[in-house]
């Protein structure tokens, strides 16, 4: 397990760099979700991974403090994989049910050419989303976060921020999603449920991602149960909706 500085050894540092990363990640937030062309998330979670790291060496941060060793490089691998395949296996189970396949159903994903599936999953969601996220969440706000208040705190308010950083992009999801917008409703009030919905459950999966992060002192195993989620998922929901539109044209 990766062992991070006390806090009370770093008695006495200041809040502001704390701050300066979570108004980053907020312009961040406000820019990917509403400002930026859709075309142009890798520039910018790879460039603002690079300054989050930055930053975080400048607050003082080690590269193991950070998750990022080369000593914990092979736990975090092995955790990473380990967790793929603990993910695929749960998305087999639930899409041999008929309640798993509709909650896989995701009509965002219809659209998507195989070829565009495929960079979706394989290189939008682990060279944007996953690199960026654990990048910000796990590795540099995380440990920032460990050396003023302990690991406990920092896991409870990454998680929380983590949590709240999916508000912008779990609005209007109850639209997409046949399975949420049966369990939410529709209109406003869905949407106001979708939204806390998905703060709860992001919330709990930064608790899951930085337990991984400290059992394997690397944010490699985070990286590895993170791209699972959201990289099957997309297969998945793909080559449901494929089947469902197979299966009707044969009917009719």
């Amino acid at each position: 397990m990766i062992t991070i500085t006390a806090p009370e050894q770093v008695a006495g540092l200041p809040l502001w760099p704390v701050l300066v990363v979570i108004g980053a990640l907020v312009a961040f937030n406000v820019i990917n979700n509403r400002l930026a062309p859709e075309d142009h998330y890798l520039l910018w979670a790879v460039g603002g991974s690079l300054g989050l790291l930055a930053l975080g060496l400048l607050d003082g941060n080690t590269w193991t403090d950070m998750g990022l060793g080369w000593n914990y490089l092979i736990p975090g691998l092995v955790w990473g994989v380990a967790s793929v395949g603990v993910v695929t296996l749960g998305y087999l189970l639930a899409a041999s049910f008929r309640k798993g396949r509709d909650a896989m159903h995701d009509e965002r994903v219809s659209a998507l050419s195989g070829p565009r599936l495929m960079f979706q999953a394989l290189v939008q969601v682990p060279f944007g989303t996953v690199l960026f996220e654990e990048i910000a969440f796990r590795a540099v706000l995380f440990s920032m976060l460990a050396r003023r208040f302990g690991v406990v705190w920092a896991v409870v308010i990454s998680s929380v921020l983590f949590g709240l950083w999916h508000i912008l992009p779990a609005i209007g999801t109850h639209e997409q999603s046949a399975a949420l917008g049966s369990v939410v409703g529709k209109g406003a009030r869905g949407n106001i449920l979708a939204v806390l919905l998905s703060v709860l459950t992001t919330t709990i999966a930064g608790v899951v991602f930085a337990g991984l992060r400290l059992v394997s002192g690397s944010v490699l195993a985070p990286m590895g149960l993170h791209w699972a989620t959201n990289g099957m998922g997309y297969f998945f929901s793909w080559a449901i909706i494929r089947f469902r539109h197979r299966h009707r044209r044969r009917r009719t």
